[in-house]
């Protein structure tokens, strides 16, 4: 019989312990009936029935799930396609509506194709990196090697 009331009394500790903890660090808006102080004390001055109390009155509800961000597709934003207008018509960097002009995408276009141009002048042709390039013991393929 005295271990059965050893045992009862280490879990109302248990219990006390557990439920102050949670009623200290419980969201203060969550908490229900009484302010945090009062479910303080009668935890503390009320063995096994303010720890109850505490579970089943003060503990509130879970909070309302809140919707999480997510990515969405540009087809799929609400404010991108807000922002589109059915005349033609995109909203510019600066705010502004501006039409959409074929001239500036041929522009655009005219550029990017420059910029590769210039992209295949600076590149060597293939033959060319190898002349210039002479192979030093542990470079390049050689005969013998046992990574190769």
């Amino acid at each position: 019989m005295p271990k059965l009331l050893i045992g009862l009394g280490l879990a109302l500790v248990i219990l006390t312990v557990y439920t102050l903890v949670d009623c200290a660090v419980f969201d203060r808006k969550r908490i229900r009936g009484l302010p945090r102080w009062v479910w303080i004390f009668v935890i503390v001055l009320v063995p096994l029935i303010g720890p109850l109390l505490w579970l089943l009155v003060g503990h509130g509800r879970a909070a309302p799930t809140t919707r999480s961000y997510r990515s969405v597709a540009p087809d799929d934003d609400l404010d991108f396609l807000r922002s589109l207008r059915g005349d033609g018509s995109v909203k510019s960097g600066s705010g502004e509506n501006r039409p959409f002009n074929e001239k500036d995408q041929q522009e655009r276009i005219r550029r990017m194709e420059q910029d590769l141009a210039d992209l295949d002048k600076n590149d060597p042709t293939p033959g060319e990196a190898t002349k210039k390039k002479k192979n030093e013991p542990g470079e390049g393929e050689q005969p013998g090697r046992r990574d190769a």
